[in-house]
């Protein structure tokens, strides 16, 4: 299949941004690719339209998988696993945080409080304990907020972004009129 060239540089993009974010630039050009075509796609036809080794794609579409960001369909008369991912970006967007969390979130929140709990605690100092129940205190809260942002449908989500801007904008005007008083 021949890519348009916004289509392309959309797929290019997307793969310097997941590498970037610390994905594997292919894993973030298929992604792009069943994104944007918005049909399944089989394992070879991903491969030559990207112009990447079946063995890559078949790696990648499996950390895909693992991320929830692709599932494999089937066709009606072909044989071969298709792979698709939901073209709803808010979708997508709830299952990167989710995954992220998962991945990098909640195994801190864990190291952080068994180590506020574990008796070589004493041993530190305080100043490193308050560090430690600073952070936790910060990621508790952040989890709890990006929890209840995703609860929220769509709609209320970009209206609730939206108060939270021009909240920011008057904080920043106050401050600044502050400033010149």
């Amino acid at each position: 299949m021949k890519l348009t060239p916004i289509a392309e540089r959309f797929i290019l993009h997307w793969g310097e941004m997941g590498s970037r974010w610390g994905v594997n630039r292919t894993v973030a050009q298929i992604h792009a690719l069943l994104y944007l075509l918005g049909r399944p796609l089989a394992a070879d036809e991903i491969a030559d339209t990207l112009g990447v080794a079946r063995s890559n794609v078949s790696t990648s579409l499996k950390e895909l998988q693992s991320w929830r960001l692709a599932k494999v369909v089937h066709v009606m008369g072909d044989r071969r696993d298709h792979f698709e991912t939901s073209t709803d970006i808010w979708e997508l967007f709830r299952l990167i945080v989710e995954g992220r969390r998962q991945r990098e979130i909640d195994p801190t929140l864990t190291m952080l409080r068994d180590s506020l709990i574990s008796p070589e605690m004493a041993q530190e100092s305080e100043e490193t304990e308050q560090r430690l129940k600073a952070t936790l205190a910060f990621l508790e809260t952040l989890t709890t907020w990006s929890d209840e942002m995703l609860r929220m449908k769509p709609e209320t989500l970009m209206k609730a972004l939206g108060i939270g801007a021009k909240i920011s904008r008057t904080v920043r005007r106050t401050k600044r009129s502050r400033k010149q008083e």
